[in-house]
């Protein structure tokens, strides 16, 4: 069933737990993650990031397919966009019936990253749809520009509690995404996530969390940031790189002929698995 990105959240803060928010970018990815989430019953956010992947598959290709399989779900589906840059590309999504949207300004000054974000809010109130923003920076490129210069370096790009605070209420968003450790990708090193900081955005914000950069993240962080607010956690890169690799291993043990939709059904397979050991995790089945 299609619900807004509001909705969903709610289900999170009602439960202490975190939906998962997984980035799809083929039939087999979109199809894996429903199952998955129908066989534990349990609600999912399912988004395209335009920005990232729209050299795969444009979002006016997958977006109704998105549409498609969330409507006709068994548990809650938000269709989300993710990293949304543009006023433009907002709307899109926004056409194509997305019920979530994310509004990415976190490369702007601070106000104008408000003020962008709140005409965003107003665009997808007229739509039912529910918004997320980001303040701070998650990008593998800000924290490598820290180096070693210690410790107030890297605050300079964490997000800080009171400028969260004041980002919401300015703005009226139903999520923040915040830097708290996090960086897209594969992670070169252990992530050392500043977990207290992510309770007091929470309090101060008094909106859901939401965890970019989710993929390598140890279960035992997964827990302990979602204990202090993490409502939405994206996750991406792991679930590729493990479908890769089990299809690599499929075909060097394969006989005979290999056909593209053997490798197809492989990587379903694998994403498929991927997604629930991460929906166990985030709603705290395991």
């Amino acid at each position: 069933m299609l619900v807004s990105l509001k909705s969903i959240l709610d289900i999170a803060e009602s439960r202490g737990i975190a939906i998962g928010a997984f980035n799809v970018t083929t039939l087999e990815g979109i199809r894996s993650l429903v199952e998955a989430a129908e066989e534990l019953d349990q609600p999912v956010i399912m988004q395209f990031a335009n920005s990232a992947h729209r050299e795969l598959i444009s979002l006016e290709m997958i977006g109704p397919i998105m549409m498609y399989f969330a409507e006709d779900a068994k548990v809650p589906v938000c269709v989300h966009l993710d990293h949304g840059e543009t006023f433009d590309e907002v709307r899109r999504a926004l056409d194509l019936g997305f019920t979530g949207v994310m509004y990415d300004g976190s490369m702007l000054p601070f106000e104008q990253n408000a003020a962008n974000s709140r005409v965003v809010v107003e665009m997808a109130e007229k739509c039912g749809a529910s918004v997320e923003a980001e303040i701070g920076a998650m990008g593998r490129e800000e924290f490598a520009s820290v180096g070693d210069s210690g410790h107030e370096a890297v605050e300079a790009v964490y997000t800080d509690p009171d400028q969260a605070a004041k980002f919401v209420r300015e703005t009226g968003v139903d999520c923040l995404a915040c830097s708290f450790g996090t960086v897209h990708g594969i992670y070169m090193s252990e992530p050392h996530l500043d977990i207290p900081r992510v309770g007091e955005i929470h309090r101060k914000a008094g909106v859901p969390v939401v965890m970019h950069g989710g993929s390598g993240v140890s279960d035992d962080d997964y827990r302990a940031v979602i204990a202090e607010g993490v409502r939405k956690i994206n996750y991406y890169t792991y679930s590729a790189k493990f479908a890769g690799d089990f299809v690599r291993e499929k075909i060097a043990a394969a006989k005979g002929n290999i056909y593209f939709h053997d490798i197809a059904a492989w990587g379903a397979e694998s994403m498929k698995d991927t997604y629930q050991k991460a929906i166990r995790v985030f709603s705290g089945l395991q």
